[in-house]
C-alpha cells in the first residue's frame, strides 16, 4: 500500500491524499475513492491523464510513445492510468469536481438504428424505466462485449435529453463491434454498458471563448456539449471546426449549420480530400490548421478537441507551441481504436 498526494495545478484547491493498493494504477485508485483526475482511454494510448510526478517513484506501465514521449518522461511526466507507485508519491494534476455522478453498469435496448451515410450509424439506446443515467455532456460509455472486451463511444446527447442515449458509430471494416453494428445489429437487441466515463466536458466556471474541433464522429460529444449550452443558456463565444476527408463525412452538416443560423456558434467545415464531383467550395486542408489560420493567438481561449488521435495530438502540440494556447486549456477526447489499444498493450 502506498500513499499518493495530489498537488493541484489549480492553486485554489487543497492537496489531497489517497491510498493505492500494490500493483494498482494511480488513476484507478483515485476514481475508486471519488477523486476524478483527467482521463480518456485508460489504456495508455491517448495521453489525457498525463501529469507530473513531483516526488517518489513509479512503474510507468505500458503505453504508446505518442501518448508519453521519452522527453516528457525525462521531465517527470507519467500517464496516471498506467503508472503504479513503487513508493509514496506526490503528483501534480488537475482535480475535477464530479458532483454526484456515479459510474454504473446498465443494460439497454437498441431503440433505433439510423444509417446516415455508408459508414456512419446513429444508435438510440433505451435505458430501463427504473434507471436514470446522470452524466456530463461529452462523456462516453463502454459497451461490455461477451468476450470480455470493451468498446468506447461518446454519448452524443445532452443530459436533459435523457430518455435515450445516442451514440454515433463509424464502420471500421474488420472491426468486431462495428461489423456487427452494420451487419447484424437490429432494433430491440440488448446490450450492456458502463457509464459515464471520461473527463471531456465543458468547464462551465470559465467565461473564455471556445474553439470546438472535431474530425469525423468526434462531432458526437461536441454535439452533446453544444446542446447542453443551448439548454442552459450558456452564451460564451464559440466556433466549431469540423473536419472530414469528403463532404459526406460531415454527416450532420445541416444541424451544425442550423446552430450557426441561430447564432449559437460560428461553424467552419473543413474538407481534406474533396473530389471534383463533390463540388466543394469551402475550406480545405487539415482541420486544425484552419483553426491556426483563424486564431493565431489562442492565449485567451479554451479548446475542446475530439476525433482521431493524429488530429488531436497535432492540435495539442501546434496550438500550444505556435498559438500560445495554455496547455491546461486544451481538453481532448482521442478516439483510440481496438488496434490502438492492442498496440499500447504491446508496449
Amino acid at each position: 500500500m502506498h500513499t499518493v498526494t495530489i498537488s493541484p495545478q489549480d492553486k485554489t484547491q487543497v492537496s489531497q491524499s489517497f491510498q493505492v493498493e500494490e500493483g494498482e494504477a494511480i488513476l484507478a485508485a483515485a476514481l475508486r475513492q471519488s477523486l476524478v483526475l483527467p482521463y480518456g482511454c485508460k489504456t495508455g494510448a491517448c495521453g489525457s491523464c498525463k501529469g507530473k510526478v513531483l516526488s517518489g517513484s513509479v512503474d510507468y506501465g505500458t503505453y504508446q510513445e505518442k501518448a508519453l514521449s521519452a522527453a516528457e518522461r525525462a521531465e517527470g511526466k507519467a500517464l496516471f492510468c498506467q503508472a503504479r507507485p513503487l513508493t509514496d508519491v506526490t503528483i501534480e494534476a488537475r482535480l475535477i469536481g464530479a458532483g454526484d455522478i456515479q459510474i454504473k453498469t446498465l443494460p439497454c435496448r437498441v431503440q433505433k438504428l439510423d444509417r446516415l451515410t455508408d459508414d456512419v450509424m446513429v444508435i438510440q439506446l433505451k435505458l430501463p424505466a427504473s434507471e436514470k443515467l446522470k452524466f456530463f455532456a461529452g462523456q462516453y460509455l463502454e459497451f461490455l462485449l461477451r468476450d470480455g472486451s470493451r468498446r468506447s463511444f461518446s454519448m452524443a446527447n445532452a443530459p436533459h435529453a435523457g430518455e435515450f442515449v445516442e451514440i454515433h458509430v463509424r464502420h471500421v471494416p474488420g472491426g468486431q463491434f462495428t461489423d456487427h453494428v452494420f451487419g447484424k445489429m437490429k432494433e430491440k437487441d440488448i446490450l450492456r454498458f458502463e457509464a459515464p466515463l471520461g473527463t471531456f466536458f465543458l468547464r462551465e466556471e470559465s467565461a473564455k471563448p471556445i474553439v470546438f474541433l472535431a474530425s469525423g464522429t468526434g462531432f458526437a460529444p461536441i454535439k452533446a456539449i453544444v446542446e447542453h449550452m443551448m439548454e442552459k443558456g450558456i452564451r460564451r463565444p464559440a466556433t466549431l471546426y469540423w473536419g472530414g476527408r469528403r463532404p459526406a463525412d460531415l454527416y450532420m452538416h445541416a444541424l451544425a449549420e442550423s446552430w450557426a443560423a441561430q447564432g449559437v456558434l460560428k461553424y467552419v467545415p473543413v474538407i481534406s480530400n474533396a473530389l471534383p464531383e463533390d463540388g466543394w467550395n469551402g475550406r480545405t486542408g487539415f482541420v486544425h490548421r484552419a483553426v491556426m489560420q483563424d486564431f493565431p493567438d489562442l492565449s485567451g481561449h479554451q479548446v475542446y478537441a475530439c476525433g482521431v488521435p493524429i488530429m488531436v495530438d497535432s492540435a495539442r502540440s501546434d496550438f500550444v507551441a505556435e498559438c500560445k494556447l495554455p496547455e491546461d486549456e486544451f481538453y481532448a477526447d482521442s478516439f483510440t481504436t481496438a488496434a490502438d489499444l492492442a498496440s499500447a498493450a504491446a508496449g
